[in-house]
């Protein structure tokens, strides 16, 4: 079983990762390709390109004036440490153990607009760049073109480590959208999570994007290898709703947030 989960836009590069275990990420080749591209912008330009403040675009553009090989820890972080956003408050990876680490670098991917795809550990520099980005590159208009046929490949190939040719979709639909899923060779579970509000369930991001994160560190503690060990997630109060569920997409609900 193998899972898949987003980056996050906020970045904490000031902490220390708690292992000194590391990897490199498969295709810097090609994220330097990229960068090539980025650097040709200005300030203004890219602030267009993201939809971003003229802070945050400057922020960047320093970053990517900055970024280069070697990707090493003193340059560089390890991906599930450096990404801080909500799925990764979820996800807790500074409580992993040795043992928990080297599980996730066999079971868990986090897609990326710059790097295609990321175990772990794999290294990487402050930078920001969403798989959606309108970036007209050698392969296309846009980054999906640029990635689809790496990142499913590489998927294919870890897939193929796993016992069980099972994918659990825990990215946004920004990012599944860069794997071809027609040519996975898995069957792939996406998990929804609904929260009671209302009187109803209903779908709400913050909830939801921890849960992702929630999830995926069940799945690295638990080991979990089989689709009744992932049926049964109960972690903070979820639980999953047959009614509510297909046979491969899978919805947990909560009746009270923890």
């Amino acid at each position: 079983m193998l899972a898949i989960i987003s980056p996050a836009k906020s970045l904490d590069f000031d902490g220390r990762a708690p292992t000194s275990k590391s990897s490199v990420p498969s295709f810097l080749d090609d994220s330097a390709e990229l960068m090539r591209e980025l650097r040709e912008m200005a300030p203004q330009d890219l602030s267009d390109l993201m939809g971003i403040s003229t802070d945050l675009a400057q922020l960047n553009y320093d970053r990517y004036a900055a970024w280069g090989e070697p990707f090493n820890r003193r340059t560089a972080k390890q991906a599930m440490f450096a990404f801080n956003g909500d799925v990764y408050i979820g996800l807790k990876s500074a409580e992993f153990s040795e043992r928990d680490l080297t599980w996730a670098q066999r079971h868990l991917r986090i897609l990326s607009g710059l790097h295609g795809i990321l175990k772990p550990l794999d290294l990487i520099q402050p930078h920001r760049l969403e798989m959606g980005t309108q970036l007209p590159n050698g392969r296309g208009g846009d980054l999906y073109a640029f990635w689809r046929d790496k990142v499913t490949a590489a998927l294919n190939e870890a897939i193929d480590a796993q016992r069980q040719p099972i994918l659990v979709n825990l990215a946004s639909n920004e990012y599944f959208k860069a794997v071809d899923a027609a040519r996975l060779d898995a069957r792939i579970i996406t998990p929804t999570f609904k929260d009671l509000k209302n009187g109803r369930y209903k779908f709400i991001s913050f909830f939801a994007k921890k849960a992702r994160g929630l999830m995926a560190a069940y799945l690295v503690k638990n080991r979990v290898s089989t689709l009744r060990a992932l049926k049964a997630f109960d972690w903070q109060g979820y639980r999953f709703s047959a009614a509510e569920s297909s046979p491969n997409d899978w919805v947990f609900l909560r009746d009270q947030p923890t």
